[in-house]
Protein backbone atom coordinates (compact mmCIF):
# COMPACT_ATOMS: atom_id res chain seq x y z
CA UNK A 1 0.00 0.00 0.00
CA UNK A 2 1.49 3.61 -0.39
CA UNK A 3 0.90 5.61 2.18
CA UNK A 4 1.75 9.74 2.17
CA UNK A 5 2.59 11.70 5.04
CA UNK A 6 2.61 15.86 4.32
CA UNK A 7 3.99 17.81 6.88
CA UNK A 8 4.41 21.85 7.09
CA UNK A 9 4.83 24.97 9.22
CA UNK A 10 1.64 25.62 10.14
CA UNK A 11 -1.67 25.02 8.99
CA UNK A 12 -0.16 24.71 5.05
CA UNK A 13 -0.59 20.70 5.38
CA UNK A 14 -4.09 19.84 6.65
CA UNK A 15 -5.41 22.86 4.30
CA UNK A 16 -3.68 20.98 1.55
CA UNK A 17 -5.76 18.04 2.36
CA UNK A 18 -8.88 19.84 2.89
CA UNK A 19 -8.59 21.30 -0.43
CA UNK A 20 -7.18 17.69 -1.86
CA UNK A 21 -10.68 16.02 -0.46
CA UNK A 22 -12.91 18.61 -1.81
CA UNK A 23 -11.38 17.86 -5.45
CA UNK A 24 -10.92 13.99 -5.26
CA UNK A 25 -13.10 12.73 -2.13
CA UNK A 26 -11.39 11.15 0.80
CA UNK A 27 -7.97 11.03 1.14
CA UNK A 28 -7.29 7.73 3.47
CA UNK A 29 -3.91 7.51 2.85
CA UNK A 30 -2.53 10.53 3.29
CA UNK A 31 -1.58 12.15 7.07
CA UNK A 32 -0.34 15.40 7.83
CA UNK A 33 0.73 17.07 10.21
CA UNK A 34 0.74 20.85 10.89
CA UNK A 35 3.75 21.68 13.05
CA UNK A 36 4.15 24.36 15.51
CA UNK A 37 0.75 25.43 15.74
CA UNK A 38 0.28 23.21 18.98
CA UNK A 39 2.31 21.53 22.16
CA UNK A 40 2.43 18.71 20.34
CA UNK A 41 6.38 17.62 18.95
CA UNK A 42 6.79 16.97 15.20
CA UNK A 43 9.34 14.52 15.45
CA UNK A 44 7.24 12.76 17.53
CA UNK A 45 4.36 12.63 15.37
CA UNK A 46 6.51 11.65 12.77
CA UNK A 47 7.54 8.29 14.79
CA UNK A 48 4.04 7.90 15.54
CA UNK A 49 3.05 7.43 11.98
CA UNK A 50 6.20 5.31 10.98
CA UNK A 51 4.82 3.05 14.01
CA UNK A 52 1.65 2.40 11.89
CA UNK A 53 3.73 1.58 8.52
CA UNK A 54 3.95 -1.48 7.25
CA UNK A 55 7.53 -3.02 6.14
CA UNK A 56 6.14 -3.51 2.40
CA UNK A 57 4.32 -0.42 2.50
CA UNK A 58 5.67 2.64 0.37
CA UNK A 59 5.76 5.78 1.91
CA UNK A 60 6.04 9.18 0.22
CA UNK A 61 6.95 11.91 2.50
CA UNK A 62 6.31 15.64 1.61
CA UNK A 63 7.15 18.47 3.16
CA UNK A 64 6.44 22.44 2.59
CA UNK A 65 10.40 23.78 2.63
CA UNK A 66 13.48 22.35 1.49
CA UNK A 67 15.91 22.61 3.96
CA UNK A 68 13.19 23.59 6.73
CA UNK A 69 12.80 21.79 9.99
CA UNK A 70 9.72 19.51 9.40
CA UNK A 71 12.06 18.09 5.73
CA UNK A 72 14.62 17.85 8.10
CA UNK A 73 12.54 15.54 10.62
CA UNK A 74 11.40 13.16 7.77
CA UNK A 75 15.02 13.24 6.31
CA UNK A 76 16.06 10.46 8.81
CA UNK A 77 13.16 8.14 7.38
CA UNK A 78 15.02 7.94 3.95
CA UNK A 79 17.42 4.84 5.34
CA UNK A 80 13.53 2.93 5.43
CA UNK A 81 13.48 0.97 1.85
CA UNK A 82 10.87 1.96 -0.24
CA UNK A 83 10.63 5.65 1.34
CA UNK A 84 10.94 8.85 -0.78
CA UNK A 85 11.07 12.42 0.32
CA UNK A 86 9.73 15.52 -2.21
CA UNK A 87 10.31 18.88 -0.04
CA UNK A 88 8.53 22.03 -1.64
CA UNK A 89 5.40 20.69 -2.65
CA UNK A 90 2.22 21.92 -4.02
CA UNK A 91 -1.46 21.33 -4.75
CA UNK A 92 -1.08 19.88 -8.42
CA UNK A 93 1.62 17.50 -7.10
CA UNK A 94 -0.25 16.12 -4.49
CA UNK A 95 -3.10 15.79 -6.43
CA UNK A 96 -1.27 13.92 -8.95
CA UNK A 97 0.36 11.58 -6.55
CA UNK A 98 -3.14 10.98 -4.19
CA UNK A 99 -5.03 10.54 -7.72
CA UNK A 100 -2.49 7.99 -9.29
CA UNK A 101 -2.17 5.84 -5.73
CA UNK A 102 -6.01 5.30 -6.16
CA UNK A 103 -5.58 3.31 -9.07
CA UNK A 104 -1.89 2.15 -8.65
CA UNK A 105 -1.86 0.18 -5.48
CA UNK A 106 1.56 -1.39 -5.81
CA UNK A 107 3.70 1.67 -5.32
CA UNK A 108 5.71 4.24 -7.56
CA UNK A 109 8.74 4.49 -9.27
CA UNK A 110 11.37 6.61 -8.74
CA UNK A 111 11.21 7.86 -12.59
CA UNK A 112 7.60 8.00 -11.82
CA UNK A 113 8.10 10.61 -8.56
CA UNK A 114 10.91 12.56 -10.81
CA UNK A 115 8.36 12.93 -13.44
CA UNK A 116 5.48 13.94 -11.11
CA UNK A 117 7.93 16.75 -9.73
CA UNK A 118 8.81 17.99 -12.94
CA UNK A 119 5.14 18.38 -13.52
CA UNK A 120 4.34 20.23 -10.70
CA UNK A 121 7.45 22.92 -11.51
CA UNK A 122 5.80 23.04 -14.69
CA UNK A 123 1.81 23.79 -12.87
CA UNK A 124 3.99 27.03 -11.34
CA UNK A 125 4.30 29.87 -13.96
CA UNK A 126 3.83 33.69 -13.72
CA UNK A 127 0.73 34.80 -15.66
CA UNK A 128 0.75 37.93 -17.49
CA UNK A 129 -2.46 39.60 -19.69
CA UNK A 130 -0.62 40.68 -22.90
CA UNK A 131 -1.66 43.91 -23.56
CA UNK A 132 -3.75 43.15 -26.80
CA UNK A 133 -5.59 40.34 -24.82
CA UNK A 134 -8.32 41.13 -23.33
CA UNK A 135 -9.43 37.82 -20.12
CA UNK A 136 -12.09 36.19 -21.17
CA UNK A 137 -13.92 33.37 -19.11
CA UNK A 138 -12.59 30.70 -21.79
CA UNK A 139 -8.90 31.90 -21.40
CA UNK A 140 -9.33 29.58 -17.41
CA UNK A 141 -10.45 26.29 -18.83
Amino acid sequence: MIKFLLASHGKYASGMKTSLEILLGNAHNLTTIDAYVGDENPEDLINEFFEKVESDDQVVMLSDLLGGSVNTLMYKYLTRSNTYLIAGVNLALVLELVAMAAVNENGFEKEYLMQTVENSRNALQLLELEESEEATEEDFF
